[in-house]
């Protein structure tokens, strides 16, 4: 067989529930959690939530995804085009050493060079650009079309939003 992890997309709040509905189906999954402390009025109590919300992965032989479409719970399998997303088992075992290690870990978009996008926090809010490299840097480009000149800034990319998913062009 030649198994490979999946995406599976499950339904809102339903991640804990998929899991264990694959699992029962025999079917290897992840659903990498995170523990945090959440406050009420009256205590404080550790909590697990899904890393990437409505996402968890499946590791099956593609020819029997039909067998995680019909989980309860489960929304669909992600694709490009036609073809089954597959994540590489690296790419889980550094999710898992990860977590294992306490990092803190916290999703953030997925930005590529060319990408159109918009600053969401700090005294740049609102400010539109580009994502580029520079010297093996994630920067933002802000073009000042007028003098056909751009500045170049340094920015986390937790403080920046992808604006439809818009590509410009490179030039």
């Amino acid at each position: 067989m030649n198994k490979q992890w999946i995406v599976v997309r499950s339904k809102p709040r339903s991640e804990k529930v998929v899991y264990k509905e694959l699992v029962s189906k025999n079917i290897e999954a992840y659903l990498p959690l995170l523990k945090e402390r959440r406050k009420w009025s009256d205590r404080k109590k550790w909590v697990e939530f899904p890393l990437f919300s409505s996402y968890l992965f499946a590791r099956i032989d593609i020819k029997n995804s039909i067998f995680v479409l019909q989980t309860q719970g489960v929304n669909t399998i992600i694709k490009f085009g036609e073809k089954i997303a597959v994540v590489q088992d690296d790419v889980i075992k550094a999710m898992r050493l990860a977590i294992e290690g306490g990092y803190q870990l916290e999703p953030t978009e997925y930005f590529v060079e060319g990408n159109l996008v918009e600053v969401i926090a700090g005294p740049m809010k609102g400010v539109s650009g580009i994502v580029a490299r520079l010297k093996g840097q994630s920067r933002l480009i802000i073009k000042i079309d007028a003098i056909q000149q751009a500045l170049s800034i340094q920015i986390e990319s937790k403080f920046i939003k992808n604006i439809n998913n818009k590509s410009a062009p490179i030039l």
